[in-house]
């Protein structure tokens, strides 16, 4: 049993955070995490002490070696969290293996969504002590105090132990909190906090809620509600009060910030909390501002407010383009016409508009995955971000896939396409999400264009995606090689020139907001 004998606990954070596996010499930038920051405010506030190893690529055993050894020589830890979702499981382990390797008698617990959604999978690798399951704060703090005081803490809520002979403690799943309040604000200094790569052009990634109430079939909200005894009031925002207090808080630290995104699940899901919020927010901070909302739960007087108060971008999951797809694949009952509807507004009142768009559904062919592109087109959406489809573990999508026989034996987590469809073979998929946006524009146009000669451009725009003969492979090939350079590009302006691009980032959302 692990004690500290009165000692404070020192915690050390660790967070694989990339998707480019190839990057040994990124030296700054990374994303902001809330719940490490959350997580890191509760424990300092506990007299506890809380480091972070940010790893921002994929890492050798040597490095990763190396910068563990220098975070021991210059802070110390008792414990080490990894924070481990789906895609980095496999990277995870690794880490976590290494960690054994030179510090044998140090804590290993895990969580996030990964152990959330699957906690005996976690618990199972050679290395972890505990897992986490659900909201991790308070039941850390709880587990800090315990190795401080030398007292048993394998009886505490929401963690999972591995006993010495092998065999797991399963304690209950503490109930749910309703105020997010009583949670300090979050340590934004736990991160490099100016050298991320949002704050180096000067964005702020805010998060003033936790949860959602929907129960879309490719998302794990749904599970993680069900883990909790009390769920529902698993949707919760902290009060309008206090998220201004949020955000005052981290423009005093940094003042760089000129621009927040707001990174809830759906920002308007409350209209009396989305209401008095906007009117503080207008009042006391006003700054540019982007959030996510949701198609069926938007009216005109809602994108009316979030324009004066400063939203010049909307994010919006439009997913898919083929109403049988959202309804009966991934429970969006969201019509066509409602999306058009909802579509007009951004455009009425300057908003530009960012649709999020999934691509390799389940029993999703490119006849389908046709029909997104061109509602995408019809709702002119501003920007388009398309997604391959992702099975995540636990939710219902991945059981679909599953029971469909569309997910390979083995790790798949490396696969660029993870299902395998015969319907939807890998080369299509890649296509459609490389040249997403290209055959936006190019619909536009099409549905722009007079009516004797619309149809006909739209005609040969569709035998170009679908056609018997289109190269597909050949396309896929020059459109990596345009991606890599572009992503070279635009990082170099990032880390070198971030205020030519905040200029040029706005100049492109004010020219759309004038044009509409």
């Amino acid at each position: 049993m692990l004690t500290t004998n009165g000692r404070p606990v020192r915690m050390l954070l660790v967070y694989p955070d990339y998707t480019d596996r190839d990057c040994t010499a990124k030296v700054s930038g990374g994303n902001y995490m809330e719940g490490l920051a959350s997580i890191s405010a509760v424990l300092k506030q506990g007299g506890h002490d809380c480091r972070l190893l940010h790893l921002l690529y994929l890492h050798s055993e040597q490095d990763y070696k190396n910068k563990l050894r220098l975070m021991k020589e210059q802070y110390g830890f008792d414990i080490v969290g990894f924070s481990v979702r789906t895609t980095a499981f496999p990277d995870a382990k690794e880490y976590i293996r290494w960690t054994k390797d030179l510090y044998p008698d140090c804590f290993v617990i895990c969580g996030g969504y990964h152990p959330t959604l699957v906690p005996d999978e976690v618990l199972a690798v050679d290395g972890v002590d505990c897992v986490c399951v659900g909201d991790g704060e308070y039941a850390e703090l709880d587990l800090c105090d315990r190795i401080r005081d030398g007292l048993d803490y394998t009886d505490l809520e929401s963690l999972y132990f591995k006993l010495p002979d092998g065999s797991f403690r399963h304690n209950p799943i503490r109930p749910l909190f309703s105020d997010l309040d009583r949670i300090p604000i979050p340590d934004f200094e736990l991160f490099d906090y100016d050298n991320l790569e949002s704050s180096k052009v000067g964005t702020a990634i805010v998060v003033v809620s936790r949860g959602c109430f929907y129960n879309c079939t490719y998302c794990g909200n749904g599970n993680f509600r069900k883990v909790y005894p009390n769920k529902k009031i698993y949707a919760r925002f902290r009060s309008p009060e206090n998220a201004i207090l949020y955000l005052k808080t981290l423009l005093s630290r940094h003042p760089c910030i000129k621009v927040i995104n707001f990174r809830d699940a759906i920002f308007n899901m409350f209209p009396d909390w989305f209401d008095h919020f906007i009117d503080l927010y207008i009042k006391e901070i006003h700054l540019p501002c982007t959030g996510n909302i949701r198609f069926d739960i938007l009216t005109e007087d809602t994108v009316k407010k979030m324009k004066e108060a400063g939203f010049y971008t909307i994010d919006m999951g439009l997913e898919s383009g083929d109403p049988e797809m959202r309804f009966q694949i991934l429970r969006r009952f969201q019509t066509d016409e409602m999306i058009i509807r909802c579509s007009s507004w951004f455009h009425k009142y300057g908003i530009a508009q960012l649709t999020y768009n999934i691509i390799g559904l389940p029993f999703e062919d490119i006849h389908r995955a046709l029909k997104t592109i061109k509602l995408n087109a019809r709702i002119k959406s501003d920007r388009v971000i398309p997604n391959i489809f992702y099975p995540y573990e636990g939710t219902k999508l991945y059981e679909i896939s599953k029971e469909a026989g569309f997910i390979p034996e083995g790790d798949f987590s490396k696969r660029r396409v993870p299902l395998v469809q015969p319907q939807f073979p890998e080369e299509q998929v890649l296509f459609i999400e490389g040249y997403f946006g290209h055959f936006v524009r190019c619909y536009k146009r099409a549905f722009a264009m007079p009516k004797r000669i619309g149809p006909l451009y739209e005609k040969w725009l569709d035998h170009r995606v679908t056609g018997k003969h289109v190269p597909y492979r050949f396309y896929v090939r020059i459109h990596d090689g345009y991606a890599h350079l572009r992503g070279k590009i635009q990082d170099f302006v990032v880390n070198h020139l971030p205020k030519v691009y905040m200029k040029l980032r706005m100049l492109k959302h004010r020219k759309r907001a004038e044009k509409s």
